[in-house]
């Protein structure tokens, strides 16, 4: 087993990512790494596997390690592989022939179906080309396993293979995983590292004892800031003193006091770190209300797949006023499948017979792939055309959200995931609605985005109709948990059950 230092390690972009960060990743540890979107999760990641020099300080690899980096998009000359091919293009090309055998023990590993192994890459799900590339990591054995966001793209029963796997399979090799989602987190980490521009800091706990262990070090800091302001405050408000008795009595005694004094706070003033903080509301969603009770009602309706299959009908389903319905279901059940009914409904309430929705109704809508943005359009074309704000106001609010100058004005065809998930839900915001339909709202959305954007449905007293993988999110925000199961649509009374059908 191998191990990896850093001393002092510095990350510069346009800003400090961080500095001074030391720590050793050995043996048996599972760090989960923690920051904010574009903060430096996987330029650290990058740092550790080699691939980047950090800014300054040092990284030292016991010898020989070998260290396999899981980034986040396929690369474009494997699409056109088998999956088998594409894993196997891993393996140094002198080993192929004999190794090959290597890549079945993995696929079997993450129960690949045969017919699967020889499809194109290509033709993947999103969530199968994901473990592919952490099969590719595996099976050159590293000594190290570096995940970058592994549970995007991942279905529920997916990714609950991919803890299974990690606490299992891979539990001989130490891993860092950069992940949002906070039950993926606890299952798999027992250390988790805050990175921070200031100060980075670590526990040796998973996320959620951590958390609150980050808290109280926030909290204690704050404390300890104040303190010392106030100190800094009474040194000057003494050097001041001092100094009229030195001029006032002709005193070099008391001159030279006060100039020592006022050098004290100056040092206690430069010793002051600034705590930190995370950005201010880039996530806020609005409800401008209506009478109506019920808002919306379906009765004997049959969702449909897009080829024209049914897939589940539903006998009689109303929505009133302050539900959070969460639609649950296996992947390919048809949860998108009926949002997007919905939707259709709620746009066009005259053509969907069984379907009736009130006139007061206004929806808001998040598709899981940010389709509903206009790809070629820049945010702030977006927004000035979308929302009649004024030029200054429409910038404002894009910078409120996060956005820089030069990405307002960059096509939106060019933002990251992350960003488009929040001009996504800033474009939910400025819709103001009274319902809300939302698709996998918490794709690419970081920590606290997620649990802002929690804390704004519970706040907003939102409807809504959510379709959700993110557990913590279901379990803070559902009031209603309808469960899609062999052709059926029925009410449950919450996803534990679901949860536990999947991941046994």
């Amino acid at each position: 087993m191998g191990s990896i230092s850093l001393r002092n390690v510095s990350a510069i972009a346009q800003t400090t990512l961080f500095q001074n960060l030391t720590l050793t990743i050995g043996e048996r540890d599972r760090l989960g790494l923690v920051a904010g979107n574009g903060a430096g999760k996987s330029t650290l990641l990058r740092c550790l596997a080699g691939l980047s020099e950090p800014t300054g300080g040092e990284i030292v690899r016991s010898r020989g390690l070998k260290a396999a980096l899981v980034e986040q998009d396929m690369p474009d000359d494997l699409l056109d592989l088998s999956l088998h091919e594409a894993i196997c293009r891993a393996l140094p090309p002198a080993e192929r022939d004999l190794q090959e055998w290597r890549v079945d023990v993995v696929l079997d590993e993450f129960g690949a179906p045969a017919d699967l192994r020889e499809r194109h890459v290509r033709a993947l799900s999103g969530g199968w080309q994901r473990l592919a590339l952490i099969a590719r990591a595996w099976v050159t054995e590293p000594d190290l396993l570096l995940l970058d966001e592994p549970t995007n793209h991942l279905d529920l029963e997916k990714l609950l293979l991919l803890e299974r796997w990690l606490g299992d399979v891979a539990d001989r090799v130490p891993v860092v995983v950069a992940s949002h989602d906070r039950d993926f987190l606890d299952a798999c980490t027992n250390r988790t590292l805050f990175l921070r521009p200031e100060e980075s800091v670590a526990f040796a706990h998973p996320y959620r004892r951590a958390r609150d262990l980050l808290d109280a070090h926030d909290e204690a800091a704050q404390g300890q800031r104040e303190k010392t302001l106030r100190e800094v405050k009474r040194l000057r408000e003494s050097a001041a003193e001092l100094r009229n008795v030195g001029i006032n009595r002709g005193s070099d005694a008391a001159q030279v006091k006060s100039a020592q004094i006022r050098r004290r706070a100056e040092q206690l003033e430069q010793s002051v770190r600034a705590v930190h903080k995370e950005r201010p509301g880039e996530i806020r969603l609005a409800n401008r209300g209506t009478h109506a009770k019920v808002l919306l009602s379906v009765e004997n309706v049959a969702v449909q797949a897009p080829d024209g299959r049914k897939l589940f009908p539903i006998p009689k389903l109303e929505v009133a006023q302050g539900d959070r319905i969460v639609v649950l279901g296996r992947n390919g059940t048809g949860k998108s499948q009926l949002v997007r009914l919905l939707h259709r409904a709620m746009l066009q309430p005259d053509d969907l017979p069984g379907i009736r929705v009130s006139p007061s109704l206004a929806p808001g809508y998040v598709d899981q792939d940010m389709r509903q943005l206009p790809e070629r359009a820049t945010a702030h074309d977006f927004v000035l055309s979308q929302f009649r704000l004024g030029d200054q106001r429409s910038r404002a609010v894009l910078a409120e959200a996060g956005f820089s100058i030069e990405r307002q004005n960059l096509p939106i065809g060019r933002l990251s995931p992350g960003q488009k998930a929040r001009l996504g839900l800033l474009a939910l915001r400025l819709a103001n609605p009274n319902f809300y339909l939302m698709d996998e709202p918490t794709n690419h959305v970081d920590i606290p985005g997620r649990e802002q954007l929690e804390s704004e449905i519970l706040d907003a007293e939102a409807t809504c109709v959510v379709v959700s993988h993110d557990r913590s999110f279901v379990k803070t925000v559902g009031t209603r948990f309808l469960l899609i199961d062999r052709g059926r649509l029925r009410e449950v009374d919450g996803p534990e059950d679901f949860y536990e059908s999947i991941g046994g």
